[in-house]
């Protein structure tokens, strides 16, 4: 168990006695060069958290003896690294190249992918030059994206980030929540034979998806008057070929993934392609490119100069031998603004466990609580906390030199307040220096900041395509070390099961005249309540 080595025993020693920003500064002037890596052209600086050589030293030591290059062999290479549900981990893949011949389970994956892809580029290419029409003959102007999970969320994010790089005249919604307003915003206002909806579903059986995609099926009959018109106006991303079929699409616009892809993986699979009909087969390209580039990054350079491995390490540090519970992510770009959401569901789902491999309780935290807004948004809200609160919050900074939308003036006071919080932070403001400004008596105290809390700074030229997928990756493969030191699987989600299947006996029993009686008693009540409240 990885908490009984000497290697994390040395950690929790060292936390002791953590160290100190201004100290660290002060005695190193090429500090911030020693501590910041480059990744082509993606700028880390890891110089403003609590780290030391002798700390980088004791980490790049526990990620060794938690094995943690072997499993990343074996990971890429398609062992079955899922233990738990027998399956590789190949997200990788999915943004490899046709020539890399990887063959797993005796399946060529890499001739898969990319037949996969020409199948999308081609979907995609004739519905942003109009060669795709509806029913009626109308060019498609509106897509919406219907899944749940990694099928909205990570499309969803990227198609926000990237809104420079989107066809003019296509928009595209998402929806996800069975709510039923959810759909209704997205319906509202929009075209029936202009619209052409993506129904993501792996088994084509997940229920607010496909609550979801039966009742914009019906939208779209009522409004054309043909039940023959699904079939130009719905595509699924999906293997479950008989549930396609039967809702009406026809399967050679079946877009399939395959059981190694995990939802929060998904984003660069046959789940983009609402993504790609917005940038174009040429910016997904690219996207897949930033992918790999931080993938070769990953897998070569050694543990001590490893952007990914290096966070991951970090955070390992703050969570279990500092005791601090959350991680917050705060992109001072606007359209990162559901970028901490995304990652939410990469860490949490991912790392969210209490078992070990081999079942037995780990003994130690896991997963930190990531949660995060654009800035400076936020420094209205609850920077308060993180910069005089009682548990420091480690912080990501995101933050690019160019911005895709420009104002005069805006973009300079975005980063000032990026740059300056980050200091800010680091160093605080001592009592020597509030009484130096003639600050009362009674309000010293008020207006000390402690300093000494740590953030990340993630820097790019401007947020492209490319980057977008080097950032994506950089959190994948963080969130992969983490799991593998903590010595759990990250590739599985059984946490979100046991909801699901009380919902579908819940559900039936909303319509039952009869009162449940296999439920506790707050439960039942609500049941009841809530017929009560739903009675004509």
């Amino acid at each position: 168990m990885i908490d009984s080595t000497p290697e994390w025993a040395a950690l929790i020693a060292s936390a002791e006695e953590p160290p100190d920003l201004r100290t660290l500064f002060g005695a190193d002037p090429e500090r911030a060069d020693r501590f910041t890596l480059d990744v082509d052209g993606l700028t880390v600086d890891l110089s403003k958290n609590l780290i030391e050589k002798a700390v980088v030293e004791q980490l790049v030591a526990l990620a060794r003896i938690a094995d943690v290059e072997s499993r990343r062999t074996a990971m890429v290479g398609g062992a079955h690294i899922n233990s738990t549900e027998d399956r590789a981990v190949l997200h990788t893949a999915l943004r490899g190249q046709p020539d890399d011949g990887l063959v797993v389970d005796g399946q060529d994956i890499s001739s898969d992918v990319a037949a996969v892809l020409a199948h999308m580029r081609d979907f995609a290419t004739r519905v942003r030059s109009g060669d795709w029409v509806g029913h009626t003959g109308a060019r498609i102007r509106h897509v919406v994206n219907i899944g749940i999970g990694g099928s909205d969320l990570g499309p969803y994010m990227a198609y926000r980030a990237l809104e420079a790089f989107r066809h003019d005249d296509i928009e595209v919604s998402f929806v996800s929540n069975v709510d039923g307003a959810h759909l209704h915003q997205a319906l509202s206002g929009a075209t029936p034979d202009e619209t052409l909806f993506i129904v993501a579903s792996k088994t084509f059986t997940t229920l607010e998806t496909l609550t979801n995609a039966r009742s914009a099926r019906a939208w779209l009959v009522d409004a054309l008057g043909a039940e023959e018109a699904v079939a130009k106006h719905f595509v699924a991303l999906s293997t479950n070929e008989e549930g396609v079929a039967a809702f009406g699409i026809d399967t050679a616009n079946m877009f399939g993934f395959w059981d190694w892809v995990g939802g929060r993986y998904s984003v660069d699979s046959a789940i983009g392609l609402s993504l790609m009909i917005a940038i174009g087969a040429d910016g997904f390209d690219e996207l897949l490119a930033g992918f790999r580039s931080m993938d070769d990054h990953f897998v070569s350079a050694p543990l001590s100069a490893n952007a990914p491995v290096l966070l991951a390490l970090i955070g390992i540090w703050y969570r279990n031998m500092l005791a601090w519970p959350t991680h917050a992510v705060l992109p001072y770009c606007q359209l990162l603004d559901r970028f901490p959401a995304y990652l939410q569901q990469l860490d949490m789902e991912s790392n969210g466990k209490q078992v070990r491999l081999d079942g037995s309780p780990v003994t130690y935290e896991t997963g930190p609580i990531v949660w995060g807004e654009p800035g400076t948004n936020g420094q209205h809200a609850f920077y308060q906390l993180i910069h005089q609160g009682t548990t420091p919050v480690p912080v990501d900074f995101i933050a690019f030199a160019h911005p895709d939308f420009t104002e005069p003036d805006h973009h300079d006071a975005l980063m000032a307040n990026c740059f300056a919080q980050a200091e800010a932070l680091a160093f605080g403001k001592t009592e020597g220096e509030v009484r130096s400004e003639g600050v009362p008596d009674a309000l010293v105290a008020h207006k000390v900041f402690p300093g000494n809390r740590p953030s990340t700074t993630i820097f790019a030229e401007r947020l492209t395509p490319f980057v977008l997928g080097q950032l994506i990756a950089l959190y994948e493969h963080k969130v992969f070390v983490q799991g593998a030191i903590w010595g759990v699987n990250s590739f599985d989600q059984w946490g979100v099961e046991l909801g699901k299947v009380l919902a579908t006996t819940i559900l039936a029993e909303l319509d039952d005249p009869a009162l449940p009686t296999n439920h506790d008693s707050s439960t039942t009540a609500l049941i009841e309540r809530y017929r009560n409240f739903r009675k004509p």
